[in-house]
């Protein structure tokens, strides 16, 4: 098993899971033109999606789901509240799904949990090819004692570190915005990240990546620093999700 992102951050998002031949998306926040072109730096063209999975209704995460799914035929997967806010017009094959239920996508089992975020019914994702679990944790505001039952003993683990509250508190947001950010249904800190993976077991931890950075609260040495003081690692072994060009396959 082995995964990717085209690129992470308020601009757009999407994420690849792939495990022998099965190769599905996560999120798709992206132009249609833009997601193919990112696409091909990996050498993949989005006829070999075998799904899109949409964690929420924001448009960094679904601004080019719909037209995806529907010039290339790829089912898609969202809760019922999701799909209710979202714009993604008439989808060809569309799944539901139950945010405490797992499900299958030919080779990976997955397992959708719910997560604190100001969105409809948000969830995020745990993947296995029943060896290797990859878990997934972006858009929330709270650490949850479920969500720690969810990550833990993760071989992978992409997670938010979307800003430093004293960048957050000193910047150029507005006071409200702030607050949304900073709040029980916004976006994790570095030190929220970090409080995790320190009630997190996690001995065969293979990858560590970071996601959703902010590029106007936080530094990727700021984040980096905040994990490995956490996990006792190296800064350097940490990877960052840039906004521009994701992270090349990280092989589990």
């Amino acid at each position: 098993m082995r995964f990717a992102s085209l690129g992470s951050g308020s601009k757009g998002n999407a994420t690849l899971v792939q495990a022998a031949g099965t190769c599905v998306m996560i999120d798709c926040g992206f132009s249609l033109r833009e997601t193919e072109a990112r696409l091909s730096r990996y050498g993949l063209e989005a006829t070999q999606l075998d799904a899109i999975l949409i964690t929420h209704e924001h448009g960094d995460h679904v601004r080019g789901a719909g037209p995806l799914a529907r010039k290339y035929n790829i089912p898609l997967w969202t809760t019922r509240g999701t799909h209710g806010k979202a714009v993604l017009g008439v989808l060809p094959r569309l799944h539901y799904l139950d945010v405490h239920q797992g499900f299958e996508i030919q080779d990976l089992a997955i397992q959708t949990y719910p997560v604190p975020h100001d969105a409809q019914e948000p969830c995020q994702f745990v993947f296995t090819d029943g060896q290797k679990r990859l878990g997934m944790l972006t858009d929330t505001g709270t650490i949850t004692p479920y969500i720690e039952t969810q990550l833990d003993g993760c071989d992978a683990l992409l997670l938010e570190c979307n800003h430093d509250l004293s960048m957050l508190e000193q910047g150029p947001y507005p006071f409200s915005l702030k607050q949304r950010v900073a709040g029980r249904l916004g976006h994790l800190s570095n030190d929220q990240t970090a409080a995790l993976l320190g009630v997190l077991d996690h001995p065969r931890l293979k990858h560590l990546v970071i996601a959703h950075l902010s590029e106007q609260n936080n530094t990727p040495a700021l984040a980096c620093d905040s994990l490995a003081g956490t996990t006792g690692c190296e800064r350097d072994w940490i990877k960052v999700a840039s906004q521009d060009t994701g992270f090349d396959w990280c092989e589990i």
